[in-house]
């Protein structure tokens, strides 16, 4: 009888910079590690690499003077109207300083109760209160200052801080207004930049639709090199963190072809061919606040092809007791297994015997388990290996 089923470890890496052969050293150490801790590699386990150290062996990095520069470019009248960003200091505030840098007046817009992924901005239970007076003032959208007389000053659960006071404290030239319709902006101003991650492009379809002379997108912004700058055609600044003072890491670039070398060097030194990928945030929701982790635009931007797959299974438990009640134990094993081995077929599928199972994207749902294996803190291990995620109740 086999007694495990799914198995994760974090592996450890040294510090990595940039120019290291990243690849390398994750074989390195995935195989040292089978070696040292006495476990075999087997087809189909997945190495999961978090996006932070790819960025940084690649040396995706770009200063707030670039990313200014870029601004300037982007919005010459020198007016910026950013429209609801994260309010979070790693992901957003050093965003908000360069922007700072390349306009001569910004206006942040921010949502309420809470932004896009959760995090809030005043006391929930006083929300329905404070949303009938702000819909009866004239002045539209409300500054911060008059926000706070309704809704007082809160500071965030997790951090501790007060992000209307961070944000406004970036320069005199940046002013912190609130509203929960985007189009408020060009009362203010019709140059616009996009700031949220996954409604970002709804957002910017109604912003076009509503007047706006150019609307950007946080995704725009170090969409490529400015001033010899790191970027990302696809995300810009989206998933960057504070890295140092006055420079932001971005979103690993050319993850498919770095998980292919991990694949390759793994199966050069051990035969087995393995799934990779390089995985960010995790796609979970804090259960006491209902924060939502997923801060950057994908949980992975990189996989291998077994890992866009999604679940195909059957629940093991409405089987056993509706279908196959009348069966001895041993038969029901037996039962079960068949039924799994024919999952496939058309057949296998009939009726409710997926009830209950959620078909995600296994990158996402793998991508999740590795951000929480590796957490964001001093674990050391950048590097996740899962095992037996593909098995099942008749694999031997």
């Amino acid at each position: 009888m086999r007694y495990t089923g799914t198995l994760a470890r974090g592996i450890r890496l040294p510090i990595i910079k940039q120019g290291d052969d990243l690849a390398e050293i994750v074989a390195d150490c995935v195989v040292g590690a089978t070696e040292a801790e006495g476990f075999v590699l087997r087809d189909n386990d997945v190495i999961g690499v978090t996006e932070g150290v790819v960025a940084i062996s690649q040396g995706n990095y770009a200063t707030l003077e670039q990313l200014a520069e870029d601004v300037r470019q982007k919005f010459p009248s020198g007016e910026v109207g950013v429209v609801f960003p994260l309010m979070s200091r790693n992901r957003f505030l050093n965003i908000l300083k360069g922007i700072s840098k390349g306009a001569d007046k910004v206006y942040v817009l921010l949502s309420y109760p809470f932004d896009e992924v959760g995090n809030p901005i005043m006391d929930i239970n006083r929300f329905d209160e404070v949303d009938d007076t702000l819909k009866m003032l004239e002045t539209k959208p409300v500054l911060a200052s008059r926000f706070e007389q309704e809704a007082g000053v809160f500071r965030h659960p997790f951090t501790g801080m007060n992000y209307i006071e961070m944000f406004q404290s970036v320069g005199e030239h940046v002013e912190v207004f609130i509203s929960n319709d985007p189009r408020d902006i060009l009362l203010l101003t019709p140059h616009v930049l996009v700031g949220e991650v996954h409604a970002r492009f709804r957002t910017k379809k109604r912003l076009q639709k509503a007047g706006a002379k150019s609307v950007f997108m946080l995704s725009d912004i170090l969409a490529s090199s400015v001033a010899g700058s790191g970027f990302h055609p696809e995300y810009g600044v989206l998933g960057s963190n504070f890295t140092s003072q006055g420079k932001l890491k971005l979103f690993p670039r050319d993850c498919d072809a770095f998980i292919e070398a991990v694949r390759d060097k793994i199966k050069q030194r051990t035969g087995v061919r393995i799934e990779a990928m390089v995985y960010g945030d995790g796609a979970f929701k804090d259960p006491a606040h209902g924060i939502w982790e997923l801060a950057d635009p994908v949980v992975s931007p990189g996989y291998s092809e077994m890992l866009g797959g999604q679940p195909n299974e059957i629940k093991l438990k409405y089987v056993a007791d509706q279908e196959l009640a009348g069966l001895s134990d041993d038969e029901k094993e037996q039962a079960l297994k068949s039924m799994i081995r024919k999952k496939g077929e058309a057949s296998a599928k009939a009726g409710s015997f997926d009830l209950g199972t959620t078909p995600r994207k296994y990158a996402d749902l793998v991508g999740s388990l590795c951000d929480l294996i590796s957490g964001s803190g001093d674990k050391g291990t950048p590097v996740v290996l899962v095992q037996g995620y593909f098995d099942d109740y008749a694999t031997q």
